[in-house]
């Protein structure tokens, strides 16, 4: 069993069964990166007491490929965790189409938490079912 974290404990996502049976838990820098991860899954509506819940990037599914698209997703996703997350201060979100597959982006998410200070950055693919050309 994780101590008391000051900056929240949850569930592992996904969901995953540890040691002697129980549920496994994050906590942390850690489970501070798993909402994150949540939140940009998430679709507005999905949520049922939380409608406004989560992020518009599946909106954006069937968008091309060009740099219109790549500041919507920009925007949903630095939107939607400033709302979401107030763990973290959002230093950057950057958006590239992935050089080997042109049809899925990299979204760079730069963040500082707030109550230790510490830096951290993950990378979230994105799938867009089109295609094409930036």
């Amino acid at each position: 069993m994780l101590p008391q974290s000051f900056l929240g404990k949850g569930w592992s996502f996904p969901i995953r069964v540890g040691p002697g049976g129980s549920i496994q838990m994050v906590a942390d820098e850690p489970e501070i990166a798993q909402a994150i991860g949540i939140i940009l899954r998430t679709s507005p509506g999905e949520r049922v007491m939380l409608p406004r819940f989560g992020c518009s990037l599946q909106d954006l599914v069937f968008a091309p490929v060009n740099h219109q698209t790549l500041s919507r997703v920009r925007a949903a996703v630095a939107d939607a965790l400033r709302e979401w997350e107030p763990r973290i201060d959002l230093e950057k979100v950057e958006v590239e189409i992935d050089p080997a597959e042109e049809s899925k982006l990299l979204i760079s998410v730069g963040y500082r938490v707030r109550a230790t200070n510490v830096r951290s950055n993950l990378v979230y693919p994105f799938y867009l079912s089109e295609g094409g050309g930036a």
